[in-house]
């Protein structure tokens, strides 16, 4: 049974053109589409918006289908380890495939056998040029290209090459297959592309079964065409190869003849969306594997606490153009932050404690108050907070010597401490040798309490805190941007790998957070009040909690939203 939310009603180009091939009777009414990666790495946050669009459109189509198919047909750099990764994703963002997997590799033979056909139309032949020599032969931007000398081989020259290509007679590089079109036209893709390559490389489901491998552009328009695929909806960097893919399709003379559409590809600010970036970060230990929380990678993201509704939500309004734009990071995050308001329980955590005392507080007694759960949700119901005579509080809530315009915790000053009391600073002890605050001395109110006398009594701040013989050790980690540049702006020429940033993870290793986490299950999510939102990293253990800052309190694009113009 499929996991996918009912899709809200929306438009976009691509909806209206399936919209009027449908009304047209195109395809006999039939919606197919697919979501194709290459089993090569694992997937990011652009490809959540193609797999938005593509399983999105299915789902909105009475009877419409959207198929998973592993473009598995490059050997050196495919592995089972990311199938399974990218299964796992699709299904984590909220979409089922059903019974609609495939692989490209499963259909080896029968491109073969259209790559035959194509020679014996006379519009394929072997050519033996050296790479270096078949570059030159193809001409520029401005300049034609020039025919291969072995452009002219005859048919039968060709099929026994080819035969010879496949039984394993040649080493890699002697021999390509090339589709013979037009080396003169302005569309370099057509300048008599390359269909087949000579890999000796064993294939992760084939094996040594094949040596020679299709091109890409000659086996995804097929794989699209053998699957009955109506609508290939393709990123923007495909559309000069769209002549290609039509020629393909036509010249094999397919049954089905798939529709490839474009749209533009999803950029987000001060992110790496490059596959290959991304693996030189991996493979070089500059992140801490394809799960760091500080990647733009489902399984990163995952990791740090970003949650599927709140990238469908992300998807839906950036919506679907026509041009390449680049996204504001802010406007995920505050998508986010809306997601887990209504989601996350509320908790106390203190991530640099500074130990308090209340020194007219009875040694040895413990109150249990009752806490929100979270106030966007009162089904969420409260929960019991131990509270005693020495407390922890956040470091940042306390000045000695306090500027204007801080109004929490500092020498003769009282603040109300979250569903607890209000309490009064009288006391400061230092460590004579550094001079650092180390512990506060306070008085508190009971007459403050809910339900007291002076319960309604006014402070100007309210702070967070923990029981210090209750509370549970835990590391937090907290993530700032990967990158000190916004990558589009990098020159070409420079080490991109200069501008990442060193503060883009900070571990704190010391914090207390209430008792009521002790058994978090990793992968939670909760919101440290007046902290921001985190999630318990798979890390954590019954001796010590880990935990990894989601996002913080403070929403920057509501703030941006807002400063915008009416229009």
């Amino acid at each position: 049974m499929s996991t996918t939310p009912e899709p809200p009603t929306r438009s976009d180009f691509i909806r209206e053109i399936v919209a009027a091939d449908r009304a047209a009777g195109k395809h006999h009414g039939r919606v197919v589409t697919r979501f194709p990666p290459e089993p090569n790495g694992y997937l990011h946050i652009g490809h959540a918006k193609s797999i938005c669009l593509n399983f999105g459109i299915a789902n909105e189509q009475p009877g419409g289908v959207c198929h998973l198919r592993m473009d598995d047909t490059n050997p050196t750099t495919e592995d089972p380890e990311y199938v399974q990764a990218i299964q796992e994703d699709v299904r984590w963002l909220g979409f089922d495939w059903h019974d609609k997997m495939f692989f490209a590799s499963d259909y080896f033979e029968r491109l073969y056998e259209f790559a035959v056909g194509l020679i014996k139309k006379g519009l394929a032949y072997v050519d033996s040029l050296t790479a270096d020599e078949m570059r030159r032969y193809r001409g520029t931007l401005t300049e034609p290209g020039q025919p291969s000398p072995h452009r002219t081989r005859s048919i039968d020259e060709n099929l026994d090459l080819f035969s010879r290509m496949r039984a394993g007679e040649f080493p890699d590089g002697v021999h390509v297959l090339r589709a013979k079109i037009d080396m003169a036209s302005p569309n370099i893709n057509l300048r008599d592309p390359v269909l087949y390559r000579i890999r000796h490389v064993a294939h992760y489901r084939t094996g040594t079964t094949w040596c020679i491998y299709p091109a890409y552009d000659f086996a995804h328009p097929l794989s699209d065409a053998i699957e009955g695929i109506t609508h290939s909806i393709c990123t923007l960097e495909f559309e000069d190869h769209r002549p290609l893919y039509d020629w393909v399709i036509a010249q094999c003379e397919t049954p089905q003849r798939p529709q490839q559409i474009e749209f533009a590809r999803l950029n987000v600010t001060f992110t790496v969306m490059s596959k290959r970036k991304l693996l030189d970060l991996v493979e070089r230990k500059l992140v801490n594997g394809w799960d760091d929380p500080r990647l733009p990678t489902l399984k990163g993201l995952r990791r740090r606490g970003f949650t599927p509704e709140a990238l469908r939500a992300f998807c839906e309004a950036i919506g679907v153009a026509k041009r390449d734009a680049i996204v504001e990071m802010q406007l995920l995050e505050h998508f986010v932050r809306e997601d887990l308001n209504k989601r996350a329980p509320r908790v106390m955590a203190v991530l640099r404690p500074l130990r308090l005392v209340i020194e007219n507080y009875p040694e040895g007694q413990v109150e249990q108050l009752d806490a929100v759960n979270n106030p966007e949700d009162p089904s969420a119901g409260t929960r019991q907070l131990p509270f005693s005579r020495v407390l922890y509080i956040d470091q940042e809530d306390f000045k000695e010597d306090p500027p204007k315009q801080f109004f929490r915790l500092a020498p003769g000053r009282e603040v109300r401490l979250r569903y607890a009391y209000i309490i009064t600073c009288v006391g400061v002890v230092k460590d004579p040798a550094t001079g650092e605050v180390t512990e506060l001395r306070c008085t508190y109110d009971p007459e403050t309490k809910s339900g007291g006398a002076q319960a309604q009594r006014k402070v100007k701040a309210t702070i967070h805190w923990v029981s210090a013989s209750h509370a549970v050790d835990a590391e937090i980690r907290l993530y700032e941007s990967l990158m000190l540049t916004d990558p589009a702006k990098i020159p070409a020429d420079q080490d991109w790998t200069q501008h990442l940033n060193p503060r883009s993870l900070e571990r704190l290793p010391a914090c207390k957070v209430e008792p009521s986490l002790a058994s978090i299950t990793p992968g939670t999510s909760v919101q440290f009040e007046r902290v921001g939102y985190f999630c318990a990293d798979p890390d954590s253990s019954p001796a010590k909690l880990v935990f990894n800052r989601t996002v913080t309190l403070k929403d920057a694009w509501a703030k941006i939203e807002k400063s915008q113009p009416s229009r």
